[in-house]
């Protein structure tokens, strides 16, 4: 377990690395992409870095400027399919609860005072549970940049506005997301590591990290039937 665990770390850091450097040369035409991309591959590795070299490149910013220039579609919408455009919501809401949790988790792990603050030992005899208020705190706030930066440039909206729209685009999605991840990493933390092996996954360890990839897999999961309603129903854009 400690061998694969570091194994799937360094693969999605790989995956990162070489997400971020295409980036650098082929900026996306929404410059949030540029940060959701290498941050979704820490997680989703190799199957994150094939659907950004087959589909997020049809998006970079000289590929979009050249279609508008000739007043044609975006190869962007044109050529992927509805299903990826799906998948390509849900990673956005993603990155979001990626970076959102690895900020908490370390905050609590750094000064532990804030998961009492947050319930620990009054509310939750675990401390596990007050760390999982924290992540979501932190997710939903990512979660809510990096959609207002998608959805206010994209129709043309003031803050206020582009808030509002965030939120309405934003909640439904991430949470389902924190669902999928809470309940793999509850049964990882209580049963795979708690009962079977007898010991705490604990933050400073490889193996929680591994877990926590696995964790946003499942996320992703639970999040892509709802990012289809969503924007199916045109309250999120095609992305």
């Amino acid at each position: 377990m400690h061998i694969l665990s570091i194994a799937y770390l360094l693969l999605g850091a790989l995956c990162t690395v070489v997400i971020a450097i295409d980036v650098v040369r082929r900026p996306q035409h929404m410059w949030i992409m540029d940060v959701v991309w290498p941050v979704t591959a820490l997680f989703g590795t190799v199957w994150v870095t094939w659907q950004y070299f087959a589909y997020a490149r049809l998006a970079t910013h000289k590929t979009m400027q050249t279609a508008m220039d000739r007043k044609e579609e975006p190869p962007s919408k044109r050529e992927t399919p509805f299903p990826v455009m799906v998948a390509n919501g849900a990673l956005h809401c993603g990155s979001g609860c990626m970076l959102g949790d690895i900020v908490a988790e370390w905050l609590v792990f750094a000064v532990p005072a804030v998961a009492v603050a947050f319930g620990y030992q009054t509310i939750f005899s675990d401390k596990v549970f007050a760390v999982w208020v924290v992540d979501y705190i932190f997710a939903y706030a990512f979660g809510i940049f990096f959609q207002y930066f998608t959805i206010a440039p994209m129709r043309g909206l003031g803050f206020g506005k582009g808030i509002i729209a965030a939120i309405n685009a934003d909640t439904l999605s991430l949470t389902a997301w924190q669902v999928g991840m809470y309940g793999f990493m509850a049964l990882a933390y209580f049963y795979f590591f708690g009962t079977l092996l007898g010991v705490k996954l604990q933050t400073d360890t490889v193996e929680f990290w591994f877990m926590m990839q696995i964790a946003m897999i499942c996320g992703f999961l639970t999040a892509y039937p709802v990012n289809w309603w969503l924007i199916q129903s045109g309250i999120k854009g095609k992305m």
